[in-house]
């Protein structure tokens, strides 16, 4: 299988947690469903139509933390921009609290089933180009991404604890051993969703928080040309 690399990275980030309103809580990485807004903002597709073009049938998305997992909390000033169509008169402003990620930087990779989308994709990758700016979950958190390259991906049988870069998706997990000086966390994230947002599938991930690799033995492994282990959410 051919895969797509890059890396991508921002001062600060944000993908909110659906349960979570005034006081607005971040995952700790892109869920699947952000990574596909991410390309689809480089190939230039509509916010409407990209969640169509990378379901789980047509494309196989991967993830790894590169930068140590930090957050912080900033107050921003939302408003209602309802009240008026220009925004210099509009007077009622609320502040919220929202938990951030900072120093932001992950790797994903990605393939799929269309020759012509994913040829877009590489074109676009290796020109350093995108048709839609760049973010980390919202706008304001502007992001840069460098393509790393095109490898071959071998599917490896895993009948022992193997390293394991990117996070795991626990469906694929079988067994972890847990090594000393590592932080190990879970979160559940989105996995698919419709156009009109409505999430049909969430999934448990799990990773560890300094961007160091896992040893676990998994069902769906993966093998890039760099040596590193992947498991496609």
């Amino acid at each position: 299988m051919k895969v797509l690399v890059f890396d991508v990275w921002g001062e600060f980030g944000h993908f909110r947690k659906h349960y979570t309103t005034t006081s607005p809580l971040t995952y700790s990485i892109p869920p699947r469903t952000a990574i596909a807004g991410m390309i689809g903002a480089i190939e230039g597709f509509g916010k409407d139509e990209y969640l169509q073009y990378f379901s789980k049938e047509k494309a196989n998305v991967a993830v790894k933390i590169s930068h140590p997992i930090k957050k912080t909390r900033i107050a921003e000033n939302l408003i209602d921009t309802k009240i008026a169509p220009l925004m210099s008169r509009i007077k009622t402003r609320t502040q919220i609290r929202f938990e951030v990620l900072k120093d932001v930087k992950y790797r994903v990779y990605v393939s799929h089933s269309s020759e012509e989308v994913y040829n877009k994709l590489y074109s676009m990758l290796k020109e350093h180009k995108s048709v839609y700016t760049l973010c980390l979950g919202l706008s304001e958190h502007i992001a840069n991404y460098e393509f790393i390259g095109e490898m071959e991906a071998v599917r490896e049988l895993s009948d022992s604890e193997r390293e394991i870069h990117s996070v795991i998706p626990e469906k694929d997990l079988i067994k972890i051993s847990f090594e000393e000086g590592k932080e190990y966390f879970s979160e559940t994230i989105p996995i698919e969703m419709l156009p009109n947002r409505e999430v049909t599938e969430y999934g448990k991930i799990l990773f560890e928080k300094n961007a160091k690799c896992i040893l676990a033995n998994v069902s769906n492994l993966w093998r890039l040309e760099n040596g590193e282990g992947i498991v496609f959410m």
